[in-house]
């Protein structure tokens, strides 16, 4: 099972490392991770990205909450969250009906073009993992030059934070 959950943990040296060690000392997989500072520069904001059953998924929060620099362990999947992740897709565009195509598809899956050469379009792409891997099996891989993935964010709905 899928899960995403949300870390706020002290902003300082070694604190990552601390959280990914626990994962790989217990054989639990990271599918993906993000983490920056928050509003607050001395507190940053992890959002990790695993699977696992009830159990395993139990376990790794509990032991995140042993961590001495975690503050607060939130299992977004078990409320009401939005999820997004940001794409940079370099193609292949040399002819004028490859430039077409790319456009047309930035234009229905709400991309952006910030890089244009003469053989090649950088798109942005943000939404949802369903939205990304859509729009990216609409290329052929020999169009694709590049792709870099930011990995899953996600925040919960509603008034409350964190």
């Amino acid at each position: 099972m899928r899960r995403v959950i949300s870390v706020l943990l002290e902003n300082e040296a070694g604190a990552l490392s601390r959280v990914a060690g626990l994962f790989s000392a217990r054989g639990y997989n990271i599918e993906g991770l993000s983490v920056a500072p928050t509003d607050d520069p001395e507190v940053s904001r992890m959002t990790i990205v695993t699977t696992g059953d009830e159990q395993i998924i139990e376990q790794i929060i509990k032991q995140l909450r042993k961590l001495i620099e975690v503050i607060r362990v939130t299992d977004l999947t078990e409320g009401v969250h939005v999820e997004r992740e940001m794409v940079l897709l370099k193609l292949r565009a040399e002819t004028g009906e490859d430039r077409a195509e790319i456009k047309r598809i930035a234009d229905i899956y709400r991309s952006r073009i910030i890089d244009v050469t003469d053989a090649s379009y950088t798109l942005e792409v943000t939404g949802d993992g369903q939205k990304v891997e859509a729009l990216l099996e609409l290329f052929d891989a020999s169009q694709v030059v590049e792709v870099v993935r930011t990995g899953t964010i996600a925040i919960g709905r509603g008034a409350g934070g964190m």
